[in-house]
């Protein structure tokens, strides 16, 4: 399960790589995305830091300056696609 909403961020790199532009260093950023959930807690936002840490747009990921952005930002598809706890209940939201 998916304990941190930065989860979500590493399940669309691509999103992240747009909305930081310039920078970015992807390859700072753990695990892969159809992997989410394997992604320790404690890992999520000092990577987000360090990936974002050189751009010069945004600045370095901030969860209240950036997180509502990139929550919008992100596609859901990749979400369910890299965490099933989170396809599952997606999938249970549209039964209803």
């Amino acid at each position: 399960m998916v304990e941190a909403m930065e989860a979500w961020f590493l399940a669309d790199r691509d999103a992240l790589e747009s909305y930081y532009g310039q920078g970015f260093r992807r390859n700072a950023l753990p695990g892969d995305e159809l992997h989410i959930e394997a992604i320790l807690k404690d890992d999520l936002v000092p990577s987000l830091e360090n990936a974002s840490r050189d751009t010069k747009t945004k600045g370095q990921y901030h969860k209240t300056r950036h997180g509502f952005a990139l929550l919008a930002k992100i596609d859901p598809a990749k979400v369910e696609a890299g965490s099933p706890h989170a396809a599952a209940f997606h999938n249970s939201l549209r039964s209803i």
